[in-house]
């Protein structure tokens, strides 16, 4: 039974399907492992077991009646704590929030529920979202599956947690600067950005909602993309017969490949190799374009945020972390003008980028440049937190601030990530190009 923990999403559906695995026991199992697990509340803020035993009988008469919703009919999963839950609170990290309670479900959640999925409960993440490290000392900072002295990567920490240690066959996180594909790096899972836009946002507390995202962390492609169309509600894309075979691959040379720490390093040469050996072309790319972007990211970013939370924040500025309350309050050193002036730009540099990477299958980078930081070291030196806080979003933010979706990959070292990027809407085929480049990577 306990194998179950372990197993894929989509193998957990298949058994279910099968009859060989029953959703109440699955959700049982899931359950008991949280409450027996000894970081149970550093991942999990809350654990929502009645709604999931209910969820999980009816998943588990529908499987009987053989009329299952979807492949992942029964299948329990956690949701990050910023996704709204009807009935319980939802709070983002922040004591700013403390005792919001939504009446009704994000629209993601309601997708997921009616596509028959079971929710397990609300994960930790970085407060309000901002923060790519996963520290946070207002509520709590999740393990890391590969270091325990170390960050998890946030912001969605706890929903990266829970599937690393085998306490939700999936995580529901969002991404405006890395927020899923950080964590997923870090504890060596699959990770998907979606383009903006695409996964519906309503009922998300937000950060940035020209950035913000939704997807899900797991541990295979195929989950992903079977996670993807639960979200959106609707079928998934069919990965059978992905090739590496004669596909295109650039990787990123600007900015991309600055300052890589070792192991990094090392994780994404063997990597190329491997796609390289299973029969892909890689070449180097110069996109000046993208150094431009990234000059725009304060006016981009901290404006908007700031500009979301301004009143909150200022209201109660004592209750937030030092960290984070500084980085909100730096939005407020720009004018409108900035701000306008920065997203018509970037809109001319989306262009560009997109003409110069069509002829791709994918945009290839190291995840992060650095491995996960000491959380001690976080907080107590305030130079440490901010260098490593900007290296460790800087090659996700170029997928943000593109507009690209994303897939992130384990490279077989721990921690360290593969980062494929592909065109706006274009993640049937991204997910394709990743689903061949798994098998590749082993």
């Amino acid at each position: 039974m306990f194998d179950w923990l372990g197993m894929s999403a989509a193998d957990l559906g298949r058994g279910i399907a099968d009859g060989s695995i029953d959703p109440v026991a699955l959700t049982q199992a899931f359950l008991g492992a949280i409450d027996s697990h000894d970081h149970r509340d550093r991942i999990y803020v809350r654990v929502t077991a009645d709604r999931a035993m209910v969820e999980a009988e009816a998943a588990a008469e529908r499987a009987r009646a053989g009329q299952r919703l979807s492949p992942l009919d029964g299948v329990p999963i956690s949701w990050k704590d910023l996704f709204d839950t009807a009935g319980v609170e939802t709070e983002s990290g922040s004591a700013l929030l403390k005792g919001r309670v939504p009446s009704t479900d994000a629209a993601v959640l309601r997708n997921a529920t009616t596509m028959g999925l079971v929710c397990l409960g609300k994960t930790h993440m970085s407060e309000l979202a901002f923060s790519g490290l996963g520290y946070n000392p207002i509520t709590a900072t999740p393990p890391n599956i590969n270091d325990p002295k170390v960050v998890p990567g946030g912001s969605s920490s706890g929903a990266a947690a829970s599937v690393a240690f085998g306490l939700a066959a999936i995580g529901i996180g969002s991404d405006t600067g890395g927020s899923v594909r950080i964590p997923s790096a870090w504890n060596d899972l699959v990770g998907l950005k979606t383009t903006a836009g695409r996964v519906s946002c309503q009922g998300t507390v937000p950060l940035c909602e020209s950035f913000d995202t939704v997807g899900p962390l797991c541990r295979t492609v195929e989950d992903a993309a079977l996670s993807l169309a639960i979200l959106e509600g609707r079928a998934s894309v069919d990965l059978r017969g992905a090739n590496l075979k004669g596909m295109r691959f650039a990787v990123l040379e600007t900015l991309a490949l600055d300052d890589l720490r070792e192991a990094p390093k090392t994780g994404f040469a063997t990597a190329l190799e491997r796609l390289k050996d299973a029969g892909a072309s890689v070449v180097g790319l110069d996109a000046p374009e993208v150094a431009r972007a990234m000059m725009l990211a304060g006016p981009l970013y901290a404006s908007e945020a700031y500009g979301q939370w301004r009143d909150v924040i200022e209201a109660q500025p004592d209750l937030m972390y030092a960290e984070i309350l500084e980085r909100f309050r730096g939005g407020a050193q720009y004018s409108a003008a900035d701000y306008v002036s920065a997203c018509h730009e970037l809109e001319a540099l989306r262009s560009r980028w997109r003409t110069r990477v069509a002829g791709f299958d994918a945009v290839l980078m190291p995840t992060s440049p650095i491995l996960p930081p000491d959380v001690a070291r976080l907080s107590e030196d305030h130079d440490y937190y901010v260098t490593e806080n900007i290296l460790a979003l800087r090659n996700t933010r170029i997928g943000n601030l593109m507009n690209a979706c994303a897939v992130n990959l384990p490279t077989g070292v721990p921690s360290c990530g593969i980062l494929f990027m592909g065109l706006p809407y274009a993640e049937e085929r991204i997910l394709r190009v990743a689903a061949a480049a798994e098998f590749a990577l082993g």
